[in-house]
C-alpha cells in the first residue's frame, strides 16, 4: 500500500509540474525554447536527468556485473566532453540563435548539412534513444512490478507524453529538475544497502576477478580497449554532448552564456556519480547471486531483493523518473526538428501559432514507430547500453568530425562538409548492416567477420580519422563558406568570442572537476 502511494504521489507531482509550466507557451521561442531564461541549476540538473535514462539503470549495471567497472569510462569521459560544450560551443551556439543543431549546420555551411543533420538525427532518436529507453524501461517494470513490457512502455509513453506535448521544453526541463533528485536519491540508497550487504568494497574485491576493477583495459580487449575508452568515447561523447540536440537544446534555452556553461560544469560533476550508483550496483548483484544474474537483470534484482515495502516505492519512482526524463526530452527535441528544420523550411509563413500546433502533434507519429522497432533491438546485442553506444558510434564520428573542424577552422568549406557527413554516413552504415547480419541474422561473413568482431570504438576512432582527412582534403579544392560563417568560427588570435562576466569562478569549478575525475580514473587504472 505504502508503495502503491509514493508511485501515485510521484506522477501527481511530475504531471503537476509539467501543467503548470504549460500556461503561456504559444510561441516558438516559448514552447521549444523555455523563452530563453532558464539558469543555470535548472539546466544542469535537467542535462543529467536527460542522459541518465532506464537504460543506463539497466545497461550500466549489466555491463558492470559482465566485466566491471570499465563501461564507466563513458560517464567520466562525458565530464570533459560537457567542459567543452561550456568553453567552445556554447558561444557560437548562442550567438547564432538557432532553435536546432541542423540550423546552426546551415548558418556554418550549407541547407544540404541541416537536412542530412535532421534525418540522421531522427533515425538515431528513434532506433536508439527513444526505443532503447522504451524496452529498458520495460525490462526494469517487468522485472519489479510484473507488467509486460509493452504494456508497461505504452503506458508510461502516454504519461510522459501529455505533459511533454502541453508545456514544451519548459515541462520538460522542470520536471527533470524534480527527477534529477529523484533518481540520484533512489540509487544512491540502493547502493549503499547493496555495499553492507556485500561487506563493502573488501567483500567485492574478494569475491570479484580482479580486471573488474580496472578502467584501462588492453587495445584488443573486445568491449573496452584502452584506445576505445580514452579517446573513442571522447569522440562519441562531443556529438552527443555537444551537436546532439537533445542535449543542447537544454543549454540554447539559457538566459545568458555564463548560466549555459555554469549549468554545462554543474552536469559535469554530476557524472562523477553513474560509476558509483549505476555500475557498482552491477558488481554487488554479481557478488551476492553470482549464479542469477545474467547482465541485464542485474539492477532489477537488486530493487526486488534488497528493499523493503516503502522503499521500494521509492526505487520504483526513480526507475520512472530515469524512462520518463529521457524520453520526455527526447519527444520534445524530435518535435523541434520537425517542426523547425522541416515544416517551417517548407511552409515558410506559417505563424507562431501554427508552429507550435505542429510541434504537439508531431510527437504521436514517432513515439508509434519507436514502439514498432523495440521488439527487435534484442537481435543486435546481449547488453542494451554497448547497443546504445555501438549503434551511436556508428553515426556520432561524422558528426563529431564536421562540428569540430566548423567551429575550430575557418577553411572548412561547405561541400567538404557536407561530404564528411555523407562519407561518414555510408561507412557507419555499412557497418551497422554488417552487425545486422553476423550477430541478428547469424550469418557467416567471410573475411567480413574480423571488420565486425574490430571493436565498434576504435572503429569509431578510424573514422574519425578518416573524416578529417576528408574535410581537409575537400576543403582544400572547394569554395570557401560565405561572411556569415566567420562570426561562427574561432578567432585564433582574435578577440573573444564573447563577454564573460564571471570567468575565473568558471574556470575553477572545471578544473575542480577535472582533478577529481582524473584522480578517479589513475586510481582505477
Amino acid at each position: 500500500m505504502l508503495d502503491a502511494i509514493i508511485i501515485v504521489a510521484y506522477f501527481a507531482a511530475v504531471l503537476g509540474i509539467g501543467f503548470y509550466q504549460a500556461r503561456q507557451r504559444k510561441t516558438t521561442s516559448e514552447y521549444f525554447l523555455a523563452g530563453r531564461h532558464v539558469g543555470w541549476f535548472a539546466i544542469g540538473a535537467s542535462l543529467f536527468a536527460t542522459n541518465i535514462g532506464s537504460e543506463h539503470f539497466i545497461g550500466l549495471a549489466g555491463s558492470g556485473a559482465s566485466s566491471g567497472l570499465a563501461v564507466g569510462c563513458y560517464e567520466w569521459s562525458a565530464s570533459f566532453c560537457l567542459f567543452l560544450l561550456g568553453w567552445l560551443f556554447v558561444p557560437f551556439y548562442l550567438r547564432s540563435k538557432v532553435f536546432t543543431m541542423p540550423e546552426f549546420l546551415e548558418q556554418r555551411f550549407n541547407p544540404a548539412c541541416r537536412w542530412y543533420l535532421t534525418g540522421v538525427s531522427v533515425f538515431a532518436y528513434i532506433f536508439t534513444k527513444i526505443s532503447v529507453a522504451l524496452f529498458a524501461g520495460g525490462i526494469l517494470i517487468r522485472e519489479v512490478v510484473g507488467w509486460d513490457y509493452m504494456t508497461s512502455a505504452i503506458l508510461l509513453v502516454v504519461a510522459t507524453g501529455v505533459y511533454t506535448i502541453a508545456g514544451g521544453l519548459a515541462a520538460v526541463i522542470y520536471t527533470d529538475l524534480f527527477q534529477a533528485f529523484i533518481l540520484i536519491g533512489g540509487a544512491v540508497l540502493l547502493t549503499w544497502l547493496g555495499l553492507d550487504r556485500a561487506g563493502g568494497f573488501e567483500g567485492l574485491r574478494a569475491s570479484l576477478p580482479p580486471d573488474f576493477f580496472h578502467m584501462i583495459k588492453p587495445i584488443d580487449d573486445p568491449s573496452y580497449p584502452w584506445l576505445g575508452t580514452t579517446v573513442g568515447t571522447v569522440i562519441l561523447g562531443i556529438w552527443y554532448w555537444c551537436t546532439d540536440q537533445v542535449i543542447v537544446q537544454k543549454t540554447l534555452s539559457a538566459k545568458n552564456v555564463d548560466a549555459a556553461r555554469m549549468g554545462a560544469i554543474f552536469c559535469a560533476g554530476l557524472k562523477i556519480l553513474p560509476v558509483f550508483i549505476l555500475v557498482l550496483p552491477g558488481l554487488i548483484a554479481k557478488t551476492l547471486w553470482p549464479e542469477d544474474v545474467n547482465g541485464d537483470n542485474a539492477y532489477p534484482l537488486l530493487v526486488v531483493r534488497l528493499l523493503p515495502a516503502g522503499l521500494m516505492g521509492l526505487m520504483v519512482a526513480a526507475l520512472l523518473a530515469a524512462l520518463m526524463s529521457s524520453l520526455s526530452s527526447v519527444f520534445n527535441s524530435v518535435s523541434t526538428l520537425i517542426t523547425m528544420d522541416v515544416y517551417k523550411k517548407l511552409r515558410p509563413d506559417a505563424d507562431e501559432q501554427k508552429l507550435v500546433r505542429v510541434g504537439r502533434w508531431t510527437t504521436a507519429a514517432i513515439v508509434g514507430v519507436s514502439i514498432a522497432w523495440i521488439p527487435f533491438i534484442r537481435y543486435l546485442n546481449a547488453e542494451i547500453y554497448q547497443y546504445l553506444q555501438s549503434v551511436q558510434a556508428y553515426v556520432g564520428a561524422p558528426i563529431t568530425a564536421t562540428f569540430l573542424s566548423g567551429v575550430l577552422w575557418r577553411g572548412a568549406t561547405p561541400r567538404a562538409a557536407f561530404v564528411t557527413l555523407v562519407f561518414g554516413g555510408v561507412v557507419g552504415a555499412l557497418r551497422f548492416l554488417l552487425d545486422i547480419l553476423r550477430n541478428g541474422a547469424g550469418m557467416d561473413l567471410g573475411p567480413l567477420n574480423a571488420v565486425v568482431a574490430f571493436s565498434f570504438l576504435n572503429f569509431s576512432v578510424l573514422v574519425f580519422a578518416l573524416c578529417l582527412v576528408v574535410m581537409y582534403t575537400v576543403s582544400r579544392f572547394t569554395a570557401p563558406a560565405g561572411a556569415r560563417a566567420r562570426d561562427l568560427t574561432v578567432r585564433w588570435g582574435g578577440e573573444p568570442v564573447e563577454a564573460v562576466s564571471h570567468r575565473r569562478p568558471l574556470a575553477v569549478a572545471t578544473a575542480v572537476v577535472a582533478a577529481i575525475i582524473l584522480s578517479l580514473w589513475i586510481h582505477f587504472a
